[in-house]
């Protein structure tokens, strides 16, 4: 299985943190923008209309303000043709103030007002809250909505009015509008461009993780010993540690291979002297004592071979191919098996790779074959599979080794891959084969099974990992 680091997309990736909370924070960033842009924008056309407003209302004032008589106010002209159409939107309106009675009549009114009237922004005589001028908005002539601006002014001699000028504020909606949907498309190429640029700087920031996993994935893979590449300061120290881990594993494993052939060596000496002795007395104790001895080295050996096993496991980048071990046992068991013209025949779906020892692998496959062979009546067949998986999923081989013999009922085939079990004391064999396959499989992440053989014997199914 290829290490590979998860996309920028994935939020379980460090990659995907940084490219998400990357994104959450620009669009944080650009929301917060396009608001305050927004707000600011809808003052400035409000500033806008009402200096627009205020414009024609100073005339207005100016002309009331210029006139002795009070009765006879004839404003002169606004310049502006939509004070001359009925209800534009845009109006004016001039009203006496009566200061006893704090009243208001209309004194005259733009022709658009149509026999119209403008509603104050507040009640006539009440003083101002900022400055001489009011603004609002109200809802003017057909319910439409318009901005007013209006103010009070005192000629004396009770001459009070109250002037107001009125705009149709569709326009500052309308101009509002046209800026929101310029905004709004501005920001989204921003905020677009600035998700590619995200998404480039984490692919190219986190680019020396992704070479650090491949070059580890060749380690182990058996296509190097070691994590090679150029680093940056940050991760040159892991890819360092990671090699003296590397190293620091070989040399356990080399170191524990010789004590395990110390051992052996130094077991099998007073085992030789015991069958010696042994083999000088013919009398029940020289049997007995022959038997034990036998009993002894059978089991020393096999613990040695499983802690010789369990060290080659542990090794990093050990890579074997299949088929070549096959097609040599294949050779070798037809030759031992001739004289009861056996016939043993192969079908390899596709070249696989153990990950693991050679040693191993022959070890299994040998004890497999050699077991079918003693069982068979005229036939075994070995196959090699490719296990489906998917990208969790580490990949795997299966290997069938099956016999045509008389078979295993159900109930004996766990009892038959036990340590020392023999179903047939009259089959040679010291009963340790499969529990040694059993073993190895375990060590190596694997399992074995006994089942029923489509040739009618038993067929013995290996699983083990594989690239």
């Amino acid at each position: 299985m290829r290490l590979t680091l998860p996309g920028p997309t994935d939020p379980r990736s460090l990659a995907g943190r940084l490219f998400l909370t990357a994104i959450l924070l620009s669009a944080l960033v650009l929301v917060s923008t396009g608001t305050i842009l927004s707000a600011i924008n809808r003052r400035s056309v409000e500033a806008a209309f009402d200096e627009r407003l205020k414009l024609y209302l100073k005339v207005l004032v100016a002309d009331v303000a210029a006139l002795t008589d009070g009765n006879n106010v004839e404003p002169g002209n606004l310049g502006e043709p939509q004070f001359q159409i009925p209800l534009s939107g845009w109006y004016w309106q001039i009203m006496r103030i009566d200061t006893e009675s704090n009243t208001a009549a209309i004194l005259r009114t733009s022709r658009s007002l149509f026999n119209q009237r403008l509603p104050p922004l507040v009640e006539p005589g009440f003083p101002s809250s900022r400055g001489d001028f009011r603004d609002g908005y109200r809802a003017g002539p057909e319910g439409r909505r318009i901005r007013i601006v209006e103010q009070e002014i005192d000629l004396g001699e009770q001459n009070r009015f109250l002037i107001s000028v009125a705009g149709n504020a569709e326009e500052i909606v309308d101009e509002r509008r046209r800026f929101d949907f310029a905004l709004l498309t501005l920001l989204t190429l921003l905020g677009l461009a600035l998700g590619v640029s995200a998404y480039v700087q984490v692919r190219y920031g986190l680019r020396p993780l992704r070479e650090l996993s491949q070059s580890l994935s060749q380690v182990r893979n058996g296509e190097r010993e070691r994590v090679e590449g150029e680093f940056p300061v940050e991760v040159a120290p892991l890819a360092g540690e990671l090699n003296q881990l590397l190293d620091m594993n070989r040399e356990i494993v080399s170191r524990a291979r010789a004590q395990v052939g110390n051992l052996a060596h130094a077991l099998k000496t007073p085992l030789s002297v015991l069958l010696n002795e042994a083999s000088a007395d013919s009398g029940p104790l020289g049997e007995k004592i022959r038997e034990q001895s036998a009993i002894m080295r059978d089991q020393v050996q096999y613990y040695l071979d499983r802690a010789r096993a369990a060290a080659r496991a542990a090794a990093i980048g050990n890579i074997t191919e299949v088929e070549p071990v096959l097609v040599a046992f294949t050779r070798t068991f037809e030759k031992i098996y001739r004289d009861r013209d056996i016939r043993f025949t192969l079908a390899v779906e596709m070249p696989l790779r153990f990950r693991g020892e050679k040693q191993d692998l022959e070890e299994m496959v040998g004890n497999l074959i050699d077991n079918a062979g003693k069982w068979a009546t005229s036939q075994v067949r070995i196959s090699l599979y490719s296990a489906p998986h998917s990208e969790h999923a580490p990949a795997q081989l299966h290997l069938f080794v099956d016999d045509d013999g008389p078979g295993l009922p159900e109930e004996k085939r766990i009892e038959a891959t036990k340590r020392g079990r023999r179903l047939d004391e009259t089959k040679p064999g010291s009963g340790l084969g499969l529990s040694i396959v059993v073993d190895l499989a375990g060590l190596y992440g694997g399992s074995f099974a006994l089942e029923d053989s489509p040739l009618g014997g038993v067929r013995a199914r290996l699983t083990l990992p594989a690239l």
